[in-house]
């Protein structure tokens, strides 16, 4: 396999040697830094006990105990853990309940004989 810190060989190489080409390979991943995993710890029980908080209370619930961290840094990490908030969507479309959609079929057939004692078809 490839060796990114290999003493003679460049990646180029390496490539070239085993027929890949050097656009396709991907170095390993980084690991998260012992901080990170220390605040997804916190994260995660804080999310048992509130699990409608969002990024920026969470934020603000890690700044109250002494951490120094800010909202995009927990929306990356809540992400990474693949934790949402629980809410309840805006109701931005209600209708007005004396608005109605459908009428009655009297009103209905009472149209229809209008327009067709007047002719139109």
């Amino acid at each position: 396999m490839i060796e990114p810190k290999h003493p003679v060989l460049s990646i180029t190489r390496q490539c070239a040697l085993i027929g890949v080409s050097r656009s396709a390979w991907y170095g390993p991943g980084k690991s998260e830094s012992p901080l990170n995993l220390a605040l997804m710890k916190l994260i995660d029980a804080q999310f048992m006990e509130t699990p409608f908080y969002g990024r920026r209370q969470m934020a603000r619930h890690l700044r109250n105990q002494g951490y120094c961290v800010g909202r995009k840094r927990i929306r990356r990490l809540m992400a990474r853990m693949g934790l949402r908030a629980v809410y309840q969507p805006p109701r931005t479309t209600v209708p007005h309940p004396e608005h109605r959609k459908y009428h009655s079929p009297l009103c209905l057939n009472q149209w229809r004989k209008r327009l067709v004692s007047s002719g139109i078809r």
